[in-house]
């Protein structure tokens, strides 16, 4: 195993080291904004905790577009192709851009429905301005994702990582002050961790577009990048590769964001706790994600040069240490999982509330660990179509039934919630494996018909 396998562990490791730091950041940041808010206020957590769930999905779809790009730099970097990865890059921030100007404008539609949506009256009055803030905070992360599939397609995981953890230093010190009334300035409450949390978007994309488009390392790519021919056709090319990853993205994530209306329908104590325990959640998913993203770029790097019989052991390489991964947060929920939640919150209700979803937590780590290591190793072969069909199986034929099914039909609350997201999770990480399996297959069949063609 160790001989088969290390080789494969030290590349996944080197590349996903800086992506997790990177992910440990927004974790860290998400706990402080949740822990700041939970501080000032049980409404003021609730509304934070809607708010944020509705704009999750267009988040992560937007994420899961961005990250379309990564086979398509991967494969081009595999070739050292780097005047075709610079128009790559010029095309992916046009599509991008203007995805993410489509997605505000419907956001910004729904902020005129708020109350139909069940929430509890009292926190109408935070809810709006909040969500204002949030909304325009939407294109600025778009771009930053962008670029950073750019960074990572190139295998610089350290780059986007670097400007994450000062932002997030930005962003925690902004809500210190803001939120409290720090330094003179007022106090502003829910208000002030959204202009906080704006102001950090918006400095780390202007960071991350500067690296990319102006640095001196990414100075190879930059002829590409000046270059505006035929740019429709690379434009076309980036929306076949993301548009599938995007909707597969958004699908997964509905899932969680309805669980947070549901659990609205419920009381404010339901909503705040299931808002405390999707942050905890996040140390799982947010370590899942960094070395399925490492597994992605590996893979893309392999599909670029030919090498298909590393395929396997990269994806297996990434299940072991996903794996590993999910055991050891699963202890940390399981051994530290009251005195975390007590970090958030202290109301006694909200508490005993959040303690009950540790076991469902806890149950679908490893589902989510397999699902998202063979979302992105699927992601990595660049055929990408089969994501879109696998998440509408896992997450809306068998999810969302399953959700109602056991908050509502067995009466189990956000516990039923909860409970739902392992029946999902199993689907999907069987039918991602399965696709994986057939696109590598494919791929590799069609490079030896080619090379017969040849000969």
């Amino acid at each position: 195993m160790k001989s088969k396998y290390s080789q494969e562990y030290i590349g996944l490791l080197r590349l996903g080291a800086p992506v997790l730091v990177t992910q440990l950041g927004v974790i860290t940041v998400s706990f402080a904004d949740t822990m700041m808010v939970g501080a000032y206020g049980t409404n003021e957590l609730a509304a934070a905790a809607f708010v944020n769930n509705l704009f999750m999905v267009a988040v992560v779809m937007l994420i899961g577009f961005a990250s379309g790009v990564t086979p398509l730099i991967g494969a081009l970097y595999g070739k050292r192709d780097s005047f075709e990865a610079g128009r790559v890059l010029r095309a992916s921030i046009r599509v991008n851009a203007a995805l993410s100007a489509v997605f505000a404008v419907i956001m910004s539609v729904l902020w005129f429905f708020i109350d139909k949506f069940g929430q509890p009256v009292e926190l109408l009055p935070l809810i709006r301005p909040y969500y204002l803030l949030v909304l325009c905070g939407v294109v600025p992360m778009a771009l930053f994702n962008c670029c950073q599939q750019m960074c990572n397609g190139v295998t610089d995981t350290a780059t986007p990582m670097w400007i994450m953890i000062t932002t997030n230093v930005l962003n925690i010190f902004g809500n210190w002050v803001l939120i409290y009334g720090k330094l003179g300035l007022p106090e502003l409450g829910l208000l002030g961790a959204g202009i906080s949390t704006l102001t950090a978007r918006t400095a780390g994309c202007i960071a991350i577009l500067w690296v990319c488009c102006l640095s001196r390392r990414y100075s190879p790519y930059r002829e590409g990048l000046k270059c505006g021919r035929r740019l429709l056709r690379r434009a076309r090319t980036v929306w076949s590769t993301s548009y599938p990853i995007m909707i597969q993205s958004g699908v997964e994530c509905f899932t969680w964001s309805f669980g947070a209306i549901v659990s609205g329908w419920f009381g404010t104590v339901q909503l705040a706790s299931y808002q405390v325990v999707n942050t905890m959640a996040q140390l799982g998913f947010m370590t899942f994600i960094s070395f399925g993203v490492a597994t992605s770029i590996r893979i893309a790097n392999c599909m670029g040069t030919g090498d298909y019989d590393s395929i396997g052991r990269i994806s297996t390489a990434g299940l072991h240490i996903n794996l590993l991964l999910g055991t050891l947060a699963s202890l940390i929920f399981i051994l530290a999982g009251r005195p975390i939640i007590s970090l958030f919150t202290d109301n006694a209700e909200v508490i005993a509330a959040a303690v009950l979803l540790i076991p469902p937590l806890v149950l679908y780590q490893y589902g989510d660990a397999v699902q998202l290591t063979y979302a992105n190793a699927l992601r990595g072969t660049g055929y990408v179509k089969p994501l879109l069909w696998n998440s509408v199986v896992a997450y809306l034929l068998c999810g969302i039934p399953s959700l109602l099914l056991l908050a509502l039909g067995f009466e189990m609350g956000n516990i039923g919630v909860y409970y739902s997201f392992s029946v999902c999770l199993i689907v999907a990480a069987v039918l991602y494996f399965r696709s994986f399996r057939r696109a590598v297959a494919s791929a590799k069949a069609s490079a030896c018909e080619g090379e017969r063609l040849v000969c």
